[in-house]
């Protein structure tokens, strides 16, 4: 079974969209390779930076709990 032919919205050239791959399915895998990599930067944090997420991220939670279940009295 052939996969669909598809068009680049970036470049125009014409592709075959394959299962797995990486990007938008309207794009062309030169197009597509440039955001794969920026989306991996996210990843790599060191310690401090992941302390400091968790201690927002707990001190959110906790103002959004206190706003909840706050009593109006």
């Amino acid at each position: 079974m052939p996969f669909p032919v598809k068009t680049c919205v970036v470049c125009g050239e014409e592709f075959e969209l394959r299962p797995g791959k990486p990007g938008f399915a309207n794009r062309c895998p030169k197009c597509s390779e440039p955001e794969a990599e920026e989306s991996g930067a996210e990843g790599h944090k060191d310690e401090t930076e992941r302390r400091n997420e968790s201690e927002i991220n707990a001190e959110r939670r906790r103002v959004i709990r206190d706003m909840l279940y706050r009593k109006d009295s």
